[in-house]
C-alpha cells in the first residue's frame, strides 16, 4: 500500500521540511525503500509485529543521522571519525531536529549513580541545603548560628550618629608565652591600648612592669564615632571588627559606653561542639568531603549480615534463633544469656521477631551479664590466623548497610542541617512522591524564598514529572543500577521534560514497559507534555491505550524479517479502525484474538510462601498453584518483582542448591515444594555476557552448522576442523577484528562508534574459510540469514532444524542467526531463553521445572503475543509450572490463576488485593486490575 493512498498529502517530494520530517526510501536493514512524512511537534506511534522495520526507521535511521549531524558539528577530533560513521542507507532525509533516543538499556554499572543524581535533582537539593538549610544541634535542638563582620556593622549602626563604640577582643596567651612577651608582641602588631576589667591601659606602660594588674585582659582594636553616611568611617569599622575576630579567635566585644555592649563570635559552635558550615561539597557523597568516611559514600560496607546470624526470625533465642552460637563450642556465648537473662528480664523464648529494638540491640551490644555478638565477632577476627575461623566469619558476612551514615552515603553531621524539619538524608529516603509533597508544602521566610524560589522550581518540575510517569514508588537514594529497563528509561524521559528542551525529536522505546494500564494514562499525558512544549516525539510502542492517545500511527509490516520493511498504514486511529488491514488493525477490530480459553486447569498441588516482609511486603502468606500459568499482576511498585524475585525464587532455589542470590525475609515455605526439581528464571538480561554471544550459539544449533561446514569435501581436503568455523576462537576467524565483524571506536565524550572491519568487510571469517560452501552458501552468509530463512535453507537437517524452531516458534523468526546479543531487546532476549528451554524439551522424563517469567510481552505486537503463549502452555502441557509477573490484560486473560498486589505502589502497596481465576478478578470491585480487565473484554 503506497504512502499516497494513506495519506491526504501532496507528494513527498513537495512536502514542507518545516511541516514534516521527510524520509525518502529508506533501505537501513529490512525496510523496502520505505518513504514516509512525519509530521512535526506530533506525537507519533510506530507500531508492527517485532521485527518488522521499526526500529530500524526510528532508531538506525531517524536517530541515526540525527547524531550523525550533531558529530559533524562538533570539534576535529570528532570529524575524524565521520568519514567512517555510516550514513543510514537512504536516498535523502529532510528536517531532522536534534535528536533525542531515550532506550531501556540501563547503561550505568556505576554503584554511586542513584536515581537522584541521574535526574540532577540532587544537584539542585545540594545548592538549596547549601544555601537556606538551617544547623541544627542535636544536643539541645536550637539552631546553631555564627555572626559575620556584617553582621556586627549593622549591629553597630542601629545607634545614633555620633555615638562613641569601642572594639575589643579577648587577649589569649599563647601556650609558653609569658604576659609579657604577649604583650611585647602586641606592641610590635601595633595596638596602644589594653583594657583589664574595662579599665583602659597603655601596652607601653605595662610591658616590662613586674606587678600587672589582675582580672580578664581585652586588646582594644579601636575606638570610634558612629557616622551613618561616612564611607570611610565604614570600612574603618569593618576592618576592627575583622581584625578582633582574627585577634580574638573567633570573639569580638562592641561596646556602646553607657548603652550596650556585646559580643559576637565567627565560630559555628552551640551546646560546646563545632559545626562545619554547610557548603555543596558538604552534602555530595561523591566527594571525600561529604562522603561518609566508613563506607566512602557506597552507603554499603562488606560486613556482618544481621540476616544470616538470625535467619530464622520465628525462632526464640532458646531454641536457636542465634545461628552462629549453635554449636558445642560457639555455645559457650549462649549460656549467660540463658542463664542470667532473667535479671535484666529478657524474654529467651520469645520468637526473635517479637523482640522490641532495644532487645534486638541487646543481643549485639551485650552487658554486664553476657557478651553481645558484636564482641562474639570481634574475637573470631582475632582468630583468623586459623582457616576455621576465617570460614565460619564468611559464612555470616555479606554487603550491609553502612552503620555510621544508613545508607545515606552522607557524612554524619550532613544530617543536622535541616530543611522544613528534614534533613537531605530524609528526603532521598523518602518515596518520590512523599517528597513531591513536602517541597509543595514547604513554608519559607521571604529571604529565603528569593534566594532558594529558582532551585525548588527545578526540584518540584523533576518530582512531579517522575511521579506522572508512575515511579513516585522509588527513592532518590535508589541505585541506577537496580532499575528495570523500562523504569530506567522512564527516569531518562522525567529528566528530559525537567530540562525542558523545545525544537527536539524524542524516539522513546516502548516507554510503557512495567507498567499497569493505570499507570499507562499518566505516561500518555507525560508524552502529550513533552509533544505540547513544541517537540516531536516519536514511540516505538504496541501499547493500545498509547495507540488511542497518538496523533498518528504508523505501522510497519506486513510480517516481520523480510517479509516486513513496508509501510502498510499511516494515520489516525479512527482511518486505522476504517480502512486498516494489517495485524494491528485486525487485533484492535477484534478481528483477531490472541488465545480463546477453552477453561482453567484444575489444580491441587501447591507452593505456600508465608510471612514475606521484604522490602514493602506486608507479611504475606501466598500460595502458587503448580502445573498451571500464575500471573502475578499489579500496579508498578507494589511488589510483584520482590515477592518473586526476592523471595520465591531464591528460597526454592537454595532448597534445590542452584541458587545463591541473597534470600528477601520471609518466614517459611510450605506446600509441595518438594516436588520442583528444577527453577528457571526466565529475564530480560543479555543472554551473553560477550557480545560475540548470538541466538544460534544460545540455542546450540551453531554446533551443528559447524560439523556440517566441516563435512564439505574442500574443508576435508584443507583438513578444518568445526573449530575453524567458530569466530570465538583463533584459527578460521578474522584476527584484525577477532571475530566481532565491528571494531569499537572509544569517543570521549559521546557512546563509542562500532565501524565495520575493514579486514574482513565484517564477514568475521578469513577468505580462505569462506570458500568453502553448502548449497552455494559460506558460513557468513548463513549467519547473515534470519531464522525464517535459516528453517527453509536447513530442510532435510533435523540437527539444526530441531534446535532452530523453538526460535521461530516463540516468535523470533525474524532475528538474524548471527545478531550480536546486545543489539537484542529485552523482550527478544528472554524469548531466545524460553527457546532455550523448549530445544531441552526441558528435561528428563518426570522433570518438573518451575519457569518464572519477568513480563515476557515486553516489545511484543499482539501477533507475537500470540506466539508467546502457545510456547508457554507447551511448557505446561509437559508437566511443568509456569509463574509470570506481567500487566498485559490478554496474557491475564490467558492465565489460569492470578495474585494482584496492591493497592498502590511503595509504601502503600504490599498487600494481596486478589487471589483467584481471571474470570473472578473481573468481578472484583475496587481493584486497578480488574478495571482494566474488565474494560478490555468490551
Amino acid at each position: 500500500m503506497s504512502l499516497t493512498e494513506e495519506m491526504t498529502l501532496p507528494s513527498i517530494d513537495n512536502l514542507d521540511p518545516k511541516e514534516f520530517i521527510i524520509i525518502k526510501n529508506a533501505r537501513v536493514n529490512n525496510l523496502k525503500n520505505l518513504s514516509v512524512a512525519i509530521p512535526r511537534n506530533k506525537l507519533i506511534v510506530i507500531t508492527g509485529l517485532s521485527g518488522s522495520g521499526k526500529s530500524s526507521l526510528a532508531f538506525d535511521t531517524l536517530f541515526a543521522e540525527g547524531q550523525r549531524m550533531y558529530v559533524e558539528s562538533l570539534s576535529s577530533y570528532a570529524r575524524q571519525f565521520l568519514g567512517r560513521m555510516e550514513k543510514p542507507d537512504v536516498e535523502y532525509i529532510k528536517g531532522v531536529s536534534p535528536a533525542i533516543a531515550i532506550q531501556q538499556k540501563v547503561t550505568t554499572k556505576n554503584p554511586r549513580s542513584t536515581v537522584g543524581t541521574t535526574t540532577e535533582i540532587y544537584d539542585y537539593l545540594k545548592l538549596l541545603f547549601s544555601r537556606i538549610g538551617k544547623t541544627i544541634s542535636p544536643v539541645s535542638g536550637e539552631e546553631v548560628k555564627h555572626h559575620s563582620v556584617t553582621d556586627v556593622v549593622d549591629f553597630i549602626h542601629e545607634f545614633d550618629e555620633d555615638d562613641k563604640v569601642m572594639i575589643t577582643c579577648p587577649l589569649h596567651l599563647m601556650k609558653g608565652r609569658s604576659m609579657n612577651q604577649e604583650l611585647e608582641l602586641l606592641l610590635q602588631k601595633g595596638f596602644t591600648r589594653i583594657l583589664v576589667e574595662g579599665d583602659p591601659y597603655f601596652v607601653e606602660d605595662m610591658v616590662g612592669s613586674e606587678v600587672l594588674p589582675s582580672g580578664d585582659f581585652e586588646i582594644l582594636i579601636d575606638r570610634a564615632s558612629i557616622r551613618h553616611q561616612d564611607e570611610d568611617n565604614i570600612f574603618r569599622i569593618a576592618d576592627s571588627v575583622q581584625t578582633a575576630f582574627f585577634e580574638g579567635h573567633g570573639d569580638c566585644t562592641v561596646l556602646i559606653p553607657g548603652k550596650d555592649k556585646r559580643t559576637f563570635s565567627d565560630r559555628f559552635e552551640l551546646d560546646g561542639m563545632s559545626f562545619e558550615l554547610p557548603s555543596v561539597n558538604f552534602f555530595s557523597f561523591n566527594n571525600p568531603y561529604g562522603a561518609c568516611k566508613t563506607c566512602e559514600g557506597f552507603g554499603s560496607v562488606l560486613g556482618i549480615d544481621p540476616d544470616l546470624v538470625i535467619p530464622d526470625k520465628s525462632l526464640s533465642v532458646y531454641e536457636g534463633a542465634i545461628a552462629p552460637w549453635r554449636g558445642e563450642t560457639s555455645g559457650k556465648w549462649l549460656e549467660p544469656l540463658l542463664k542470667k537473662g532473667i535479671y535484666f528480664d529478657f524474654p529467651i523464648h520469645r520468637a526473635y521477631e517479637d523482640l522490641s529494638d532495644s532487645e534486638k540491640e541487646l543481643l549485639w551490644t551485650g552487658n554486664s551479664h553476657f557478651k553481645g555478638l558484636n564482641e562474639f565477632f570481634a574475637d573470631l577476627e582475632t582468630k583468623t590466623h586459623k582457616i576455621q575461623y576465617r570460614v565460619m566469619l564468611s559464612r555470616f558476612r555479606g554487603r550491609t548497610t553502612c552503620p555510621d551514615c544508613k545508607g545515606t552515603r552522607l557524612r554524619k553531621d550532613a544530617s543536622y542541617v535541616k530543611l522544613g524539619g528534614k534533613s537531605i538524608t530524609d528526603i532521598v529516603l523518602m518515596p518520590i512522591d512523599k517528597a513531591f509533597r513536602f517541597f509543595q508544602e514547604l513554608e519559607l521566610l521571604d529571604n529565603e524564598k528569593k534566594v532558594a524560589n529558582r532551585l525548588l522550581k527545578e526540584i518540584l518540575n523533576r518530582l512531579e514529572y517522575i511521579d506522572k510517569v508512575g515511579l513516585g514508588y522509588l527513592t532518590l537514594n535508589r541505585l541506577t543500577s537496580t532499575l528495570s529497563g523500562g523504569e530506567y528509561q522512564r527516569i531518562k524521559l522525567a529528566t528530559s521534560l525537567g530540562s525542558a528542551l523545545v525544537g527536539s525529536m524524542y524516539i522513546l522505546d516502548e516507554p510503557s514497559i512495567g507498567l499497569h494500564p493505570r499507570d499507562s494514562d499518566r505516561l500518555i499525558e507525560v508524552l502529550k507534555s513533552l509533544r505540547d512544549l513544541g517537540n516531536t516525539v516519536i514511540v516505538v510502542e504496541h501499547e493500545e491505550k498509547i495507540m488511542k492517545a497518538a496523533d498518528q500511527i504508523i505501522d510497519i509490516g506486513p510480517d516481520a524479517g523480510v517479509l516486513g520493511g513496508e509501510l502498510v498504514f499511516q494515520g489516525n486511529l479512527e482511518e486505522m479502525m476504517f480502512r486498516g488491514n494489517s495485524y494491528t488493525a485486525k487485533y484492535l477490530k477484534g478481528e483477531e484474538k490472541i488465545q480463546d480459553k477453552k477453561q482453567n486447569r484444575k489444580w491441587r498441588d501447591s507452593i505456600v510462601i508465608k510471612g514475606a516482609r521484604e522490602n514493602n511486603l506486608k507479611n504475606l502468606s501466598v500460595k502458587f498453584p503448580l502445573h498451571t500459568l500464575t500471573v502475578i499482576s499489579g500496579v508498578s511498585g507494589s511488589g510483584k518483582s520482590t515477592l518473586i524475585k526476592k523471595v520465591l525464587y531464591p528460597a526454592l532455589g537454595k532448597m534445590l542448591g542452584t541458587v545463591i542470590d541473597e534470600t528477601g525475609k520471609f518466614d517459611k515455605l510450605e506446600g509441595d515444594y518438594k516436588k520442583i526439581t528444577q527453577v528457571e528464571f526466565v529475564d530480560q538480561n543479555p543472554i551473553g555476557k560477550s557480545s560475540r554471544s548470538n541466538p544460534v550459539t544460545y540455542v546450540k544449533a551453531y554446533d551443528a552448522i559447524r560439523t556440517l561446514y566441516a563435512d564439505q569435501t574442500l574443508a576435508k581436503q584443507r583438513g578444518y576442523k568445526p573449530a575453524f568455523f567458530s569466530f570465538n576462537v583463533d584459527g578460521g576467524r578474522c584476527e584484525a577484528c577477532q571475530g566481532e565483524g565491528t571494531v569499537t571506536v572509544e569517543m570521549q565524550f559521546m557512546a563509542d562508534i562500532h565501524l565495520t572491519c575493514e579486514s574482513c568487510k565484517g564477514k568475521r571469517f578469513k577468505n580462505e574459510i569462506l570458500d568453502i560452501k553448502f548449497k552455494d552458501k559460506d558460513i557468513s552468509e548463513i549467519l547473515d540469514m534470519t531464522i525464517d530463512e535459516a528453517m527453509d535453507f536447513f530442510k532435510g537437517k533435523p540437527a539444526i532444524i530441531n534446535k532452530l524452531q523453538p526460535l521461530q516458534e516463540v516468535g523470533l523468526g525474524y532475528i538474524g542467526m548471527g545478531q550480536s546479543s546486545n543489539t537484542l531487546s529485552g523482550g527478544e532476549a528472554q524469548r531466545v531463553k524460553l527457546a532455550s528451554f523448549l530445544v531441552k524439551g526441558g528435561t528428563k522424563p518426570g522433570d518438573h521445572v518451575l519457569f518464572i517469567f519477568d513480563e515476557p510481552t515486553t516489545g511484543l505486537h499482539f501477533h507475537d503475543i500470540k506466539k508467546l503463549l502457545h510456547s508457554i502452555n507447551a511448557l505446561i502441557e509437559q508437566g511443568h509450572s509456569v509463574i509470570i509477573i506481567e500487566h498485559n490484560t490478554e496474557v491475564i486473560k490467558a492465565s489460569d490463576w492470578v495474585i494482584d498486589l496492591g493497592p498502590e505502589g511503595g509504601e502503600n502497596g504490599g498487600n494481596i488485593t486478589f487471589e483467584g481465576t481471571p474470570e473472578a478478578l473481573m468481578e472484583a470491585e475496587g481493584n486497578f486490575t480488574a478495571k482494566y480487565l474488565r474494560e478490555s473484554f468490551q
